[in-house]
This record gives structure tokens, sequence and C-alpha cells, in this order.
């Protein structure tokens, strides 16, 4: 791997708090809003019959996309959803899928809690209703390290986005082992000759839905925006590099990309795969999928959690051959991904890190190799330095973990898309909302960019926003809907955002909340950090 995590947060630990505060499932439903056939829509599945949105427009929750991959179906490509008769409430969210949380006041704990394997649905919100015109679409991934997390929270459905004019999707894929499991028998029924990423297809699923439905709730089908952030920012950028990069219009990746770490192929997945396999004790002479998938969920998942690193299955995307045809990295290095509009950055801090500097050196050579010398130089660690700080980007091993995770990483990959002639915009996220102690971490730009504020919870900050706050929340929206809207973040009354290509430049939604532009973000680091990139890709070949 490229980097080491060493006391990184998995994906969406910081702000998932709030939206695991702030989560109400079926509560959400029938009693809270007026229900008339109205908003009754009829689907190629059924019909469905939505309810009121408070602040005007409509809501439609807990919509089925596949049919649940459940037993059989467990692991298995998601089959369309079975069409219904009469007519479907859509007046509550669903439950997440299936994840681990060790202990109550894990981020995703209530998610867990609430899990189950029957999780594939997706949620529409609208601003008006009925729609007078087609609106754009933007079609939101969840993040949580593709093993956590969940789409239908009021975080990412209740807030002000779609008031801007766009028609919101939210959808729930597979997580974990469900959803990334790979094994020779799973590859050997494949009609594709493929396991794993069964997350991902369930993501393509739930877009070829959208694209075959929305226009009946008020959305554009020719005009589709996927965005995402951590791990939903990875997989947006997965499906610009997969086998539906043809599908989606323009993408937003937020705080993730999937050049932080080459993805595992196929061979090794399985092999992974069979040595979890072979703990689970199969008995002589049986079929070890099958044995698996027999087994509960909630077994499988303390298996999973059980295991030692040497015997643990793969539980994140990998090249399989069929939905990742080859690696990520080399197909953005060569220009070959979705040629459509990309708006990517990262924000200051991002996961941080609590290595001692004797630990980051040590990582900083295994990763950087014959580069580390000018990696340590820039780090402040060379000669038995203990790191330079730095007022905006934190210690030495906070500038770490934020560059090669995440910040070098979308400026690379906003290079690469730029110079393959594709519209690019950069940002990086600076703003310490009231609350947070070490600086703008990772998914910090969440309510800012979905216009939603959550009053309890672990993390409080959004709850104690100034009028500063609302203010830069109001200017991203905007950016981020009229991106959606026409492929350029820009309008009148706006800092203007420049093209990735004037000289890398990018906008800084700044400490202060004011937004201003700049070029070459941490180019010393970032320049440095594409050499390592191209020497690991080659020596992957």
């Amino acid at each position: 791997k490229l980097i080491s995590k060493f006391n990184v947060h998995r994906s969406a630990v910081v702000f998932f708090a709030i939206v695991a505060s702030a989560m109400i499932f079926s509560s959400l439903g029938s009693g809270a809003w007026a229900q008339d056939d109205a908003l009754i829509v009829k689907t190629a599945s059924g019909q469905l019959r939505g309810v009121t949105r408070p602040k005007g427009g409509a809501k439609f929750l807990g919509i089925p996309y596949a049919q649940p991959p459940v037993g059989d179906l467990r692991w298995r490509e998601p089959l369309p959803v079975k069409p219904w008769g009469g007519v479907r409430d859509a007046n509550a969210f669903r439950a997440a899928c299936v994840q681990w949380a060790d202990a109550e006041g894990d981020w995703n704990w209530s998610f867990a809690k609430a899990g189950n394997e029957d999780c594939l649905y997706l949620n529409i919100v609208t601003p008006q209703w009925p729609v007078k015109k087609p609106l754009p679409v933007m079609f939101w991934i969840h993040g949580g390290g593709n093993e956590g997390g969940t789409a239908s929270t009021p975080l990412f459905n209740d807030g002000t986005l779609v008031d801007h004019g766009v028609l919101l999707v939210t959808l729930n894929y597979r997580l974990g082992i469900f959803g990334f499991f790979a094994h020779p028998g799973l590859t050997r029924e494949s009609p594709h000759h493929a396991s794993g990423n069964y997350g991902l297809m369930d993501q393509i699923l739930a877009l070829r839905w959208v694209i075959a439905n929305i226009a009946k709730f008020g959305g554009d089908p020719h005009n589709i925006t996927i965005f995402g952030q951590s791990a939903g920012a990875l997989d947006t950028s997965l499906m610009m590099a997969s086998l539906a990069r043809e599908l989606p219009q323009k993408a937003i990746v937020e705080s993730g990309t999937p050049l932080h770490t080459l993805l595992t192929s196929l061979a090794p997945a399985e092999k992974a795969g069979e040595a979890f396999a072979a703990q689970m004790k199969v008995p002589a002479g049986e079929d070890a999928v099958k044995f698996l998938r027999q087994m509960p969920a909630e077994d499988l998942l303390k298996a999973v959690n059980a295991q030692d690193a040497q015997h643990h299955p793969t539980t994140h995307p990998i090249i399989d051959g069929w939905v990742i045809a080859r690696s990520p990295a080399e197909v953005f290095a060569s220009g070959q991904e979705s040629a459509i509009p990309l708006l990517i950055g990262s924000n200051a801090i991002e996961s941080g890190s609590t290595a001692a500097p004797d630990e980051l050196r040590m990582t900083i050579q295994k990763a950087a190799g014959d580069f580390a010398p000018q990696s340590l130089a820039l780090y402040g660690l060379a000669n038995g330095g203990q790191g330079t700080a730095d007022p905006l980007y934190g210690t030495a091993a906070d500038q770490w973990v934020a560059d090669t995770r995440y910040r070098c990483a979308a400026a690379t990959q906003a290079a690469w898309h730029s110079a393959a002639h594709h519209p690019t915009y950069e940002y990086e996220f600076q703003r310490v909302s009231p609350g947070e102690v070490k600086g703008a971490g990772h998914s910090a730009e969440l309510p800012y960019v979905f216009g939603y504020y959550p009053k309890s919870g672990q993390f409080e900050a959004a709850a104690k926003f100034v009028d500063a706050d609302f203010k830069l929340a109001d200017e991203m929206e905007i950016y981020w809907t009229n991106f959606a809207k026409t492929g350029n973040p820009n309008s009148d009354g706006l800092p203007h955002w420049p093209g990735f290509e004037q000289g890398q430049a990018f906008i800084e939604f700044m400490q202060d909340g004011r937004i201003a532009t700049a070029t070459g973000l941490r180019a010393s680091q970032c320049n440095l950090y594409r050499e390592v990139l191209v020497k690991h890709m080659k020596e992957q070949q």
C-alpha cells in the first residue's frame, strides 16, 4: 500500500456521529406529513406514494431498486426489483445495510444496531411538487469506508441543498463482507467470472433505476451528477473508471479517491476469501460458499471482526476484471475515465494522526522508498528532525496523512482529468466550525454541502453555527448545484472559481468563512506524491 493508516480514523468517523445522532428510521414515516393521491408516482416497478416536504416539494423514501440480496442472492449481482401491485407507501427510511460496530458510542452504532441485509433502497427528494420542469439530478453515495454508514438519514435528505433547484437521490448499498467478499467459488458461479464489488454493482443498478424512472419524479435522466464523500467519493471515482463510466454526466468527489492506495486484484482477494472460509470450519465435503451463505448475518459479522490480518477477507473494492477491469490509477493517468466535468477536493486536516516522529519517519521511509530523503525533508523529519507543524494543516503526521490519503491524491486525479481536457474544478475546505478543536477534519464539509445542522449528538458543532457558517453553506450549495446544472460551479454573485487548467487553480473555503483562489495546492508535497505514485504503479504492472 502507498501509505500506512497508523491511527487514521475510519472513513467517516467525525461527522457521521452527527448523522447517527440525528437518525430516525421508521419514525419519519406516515404520521409526519400529510399523504394524498397527488403524491402518487407510477414507476416501471410499480406505484409509489410519497409525503409532502415541510419546506415544499416531496419526499419518496425507502424505494426498492433491487431484490433483497438475502439467502441464495447473498454475494450475487443485484437483480432488478420485482414489480409490485397497488400503491406502495414511500414514507419512511428503510434500514441501513448490515455492518459491524464494536460498542455503543461508535460512529455507526445506531446503523449497525438496526442493520439488515434487506437494504437496497433509495430516497428521492424534490424542491417542489409537482415539478414544473425537469431538474438536474444529484445522486449521492454515502461514505463509511465501504464498511459502514447509510444514506437514509436527515443529514443527507432534510437539508436545503434541493432548494437550489435540483432533485436529490440518496441510496444504500451492500457494505463490508456482504458488499465486497471475493472467493473462487463465487467467481466460478459468476457469468462474468468475477467476484467481489457487489456494493459497486448495487450503486450501478441504482443509477440505472434512476435513469429509467427519475423523469416520473421531475428529474432529468440526461443530467445526472454522481457525488460522494470519503468511501462514497472513492466509489464515485471508481464509477468513472468502471463498466458504468458512460452513465453519469458529472461527478463531485469529496475527500476520497482510488489513488491513495492501489487496489487489490481478484486473485489475492480470492485467496483472502479462501483463508477466511478455512477459519469458518466448513464441514468436509460441503461447499464453502453454500455454507457461508447460510450463516446468519450477525454470526458472519462477528467472524469477520474476530479475524487477524492473515485471515481477514476483502471488504473493499478490488480490480475484479469486470466491474473494475484495470487499475483506476492507470485509467485516470491515461485519460480513459468518464469524459465528464469533475469537481474534486479535500479538507485541511482530514483524519489526522497521533504518530510520533520516529514512527512517522519509518512510515514515510517505507512508503516513499527511493524518494524518502526528499519526503522527510518536506515534513521536517530529515536528520532526526521532529517534524514541522503548520497552522492550517497541523502536525507533520497530520500533514502526511492528509497529503497522501486525500489532498495530493485529489490533486493528482484533478491533474490527470484536466490533462485529458475535461473540465475540472478543485477545492480545499478549511473552515473550522464551532466545536472543532484541531481544524477542518474529515466530513466537516457535509453540513455545509447539504444545508443541514444537527442540534444534538456527540459532535454538536453544527448546532452552534454562526452567520458566517450559514453564509458559507449557502455559497457552497450554490456552487455544488450550479455544477450539477451546467458542469460549471460559477454564477453571478459568487467569487469566481477558476478551472484547474489555469495553473492548477483551486478555490479555498477559508478558516474565517471567506472564499479565495490560489494555485498549486501543496505543490511540493503533491508533485513528490505523484512521482512516488507513478513508481508504485509501474512496479505493479
